[in-house]
């Protein structure tokens, strides 16, 4: 069963949905903190640098979710910001509040598994970028983003590869989207206890194969992430009316926990229209 798209190629899941970067691919990056991109980009582009990063692209379940940040150009960064996937729970729990006390601006965007499937998660991982870029109370003087050029991110980016790594404000972006999902999945984890969201938010572990093997497929998980003979399999377990879901409850239900947790963080979030009409939470 794969896990959707992996940039670096040396990364492993563990249990609780993180991924363990290798250590020599990281290693440069830690002997300075940080390195001199943000200041060269400040002193060329602007001093308002709008750091992005989404978190889920691998996960068998849940939507994709990311996070754009403006820190401000003339303090310090914060201690202990490092890139989500090395970081405990409780770490990125404590740096997300910081984060958000020292913010110029910083806004959340997500795109639905149902978008996932429609676009592939390429496209709805800049989807969810744009989304959370739109709703910042601030315009950037420029952006940053982690990982590779996107072609069809319609704004002026520079792309830096281990950016989370290297970039104070990717790497806030890359903590407040994961405490996001991480919380959003938590909630989805009470309708759904089978699948142990709660502690692998929706990535590939044994107790979440052995979930889809006793209950099946939810509308939640993102189908083409199967191979075909185990998504005939999970078919064959899913529950008899499992293809009568209402798409439009799932969504809406997947709005208003969106909307609850960005609520609780006190970040602003943007969802597609039709899921923003369908919520009955206000934003």
């Amino acid at each position: 069963m794969r896990t959707g798209s992996n940039d670096t190629g040396s990364e492993l899941t563990t249990e609780n949905g993180s991924k363990e970067p290798s250590p020599k691919s990281r290693a440069p990056y830690r002997l300075k903190r940080w390195t001199h991109i943000e200041r060269d980009l400040r002193l060329e582009r602007g001093p308002l640098l709008a750091g992005v990063d989404e978190v889920g692209r691998g996960p068998l379940a849940g939507p994709v979710v990311a996070c754009a940040v403006i820190m401000p150009p003339d303090m310090r960064a914060i201690r202990g910001v490092d890139d989500s996937k090395v970081l405990t729970a409780e770490e990125r729990v404590r740096l997300c509040v910081r984060i958000q006390e020292r913010a110029v601006s910083f806004a959340l965007g997500a795109a639905s598994v149902r978008e996932i499937e429609r676009l592939n998660i390429y496209q709805a991982s800049v989807l969810a970028m744009r989304r959370a870029l739109g709703r910042l109370s601030v315009k950037p003087d420029h952006v940053i983003i982690d990982g590779k050029t996107m072609r069809t991110l319609p704004v002026p980016h520079t792309a830096i590869i281990h950016g989370d790594a290297r970039c104070h404000s990717i790497a806030c972006a890359s903590i407040v989207a994961k405490v996001t999902r991480d919380r959003l999945m938590a909630r989805l984890a009470v309708r759904y206890p089978a699948y142990t969201w709660e502690r692998n938010v929706g990535y590939t572990t044994k107790a979440h194969i052995r979930g889809l093997d006793s209950h099946g497929i939810t509308p939640h998980h993102r189908r083409s992430f199967f191979r075909v003979s185990q998504l005939t399999l999970d078919f064959e377990s899913a529950p008899a009316d499992a293809e009568f879901v209402d798409l439009d409850d799932m969504d809406a239900a997947i709005a208003d926990e969106t909307i609850a947790v960005a609520d609780e963080l006190g970040i602003s979030t943007s969802l597609p229209q039709d899921l923003r009409n369908q919520s009955s939470l206000q934003v």
